[in-house]
């Protein structure tokens, strides 16, 4: 970061850890075994964090493990469509992409439901990290 607080040309924002799909409840204020119906959206704090970054302008870029399978694919997908680097994305062919039930209650309380057995994002290891990006 350049001394007046301006994040510089050549500055790149890595960041690491879950991407997963989010199945939102169709109305608002139900629990999980309420909702008539779910939608899907991307999730996961360190893959957000790396979209709102670059929609911000900066360079971005994602490190992170997703199941070789259809909702790994689109979430790579969504990076690549939001200016983000997928040069830290890895495949796992042995294991599938996280997926977590997530609603609103109408009491304010968040309620989560995870599907992780385990899932591609817990099982990337540290010989995998991609260095020479997080050195840059």
């Amino acid at each position: 970061m350049a001394p007046n607080g301006v994040v510089s040309d050549k500055s790149l924002i890595v960041s690491f850890g879950e991407m997963l799909i989010d199945f939102v409840p169709t109305v608002s204020g139900v629990s999980l075994a309420e909702a008539p119906g779910f939608l899907k959206a991307p999730g996961g704090a360190p893959a957000n964090v790396a979209i709102a970054v670059s929609r911000l302008g900066s360079k971005a870029s994602f490190i992170g493990k997703l199941g070789d399978d259809e909702f790994g694919h689109m979430l790579a997908d969504i990076l690549k469509q939001n200016g983000v680097s997928g040069d830290g994305i890895l495949f796992d062919q042995g294991a599938r992409t996280a997926l977590a039930f997530v609603t609103l209650r109408a009491d304010g309380e968040r309620e989560f439901m995870f599907y992780r057995n385990p899932s591609a994002d817990m099982l990337l290891t540290p010989e995998e990290l991609n260095l020479d990006l997080i050195r840059s």
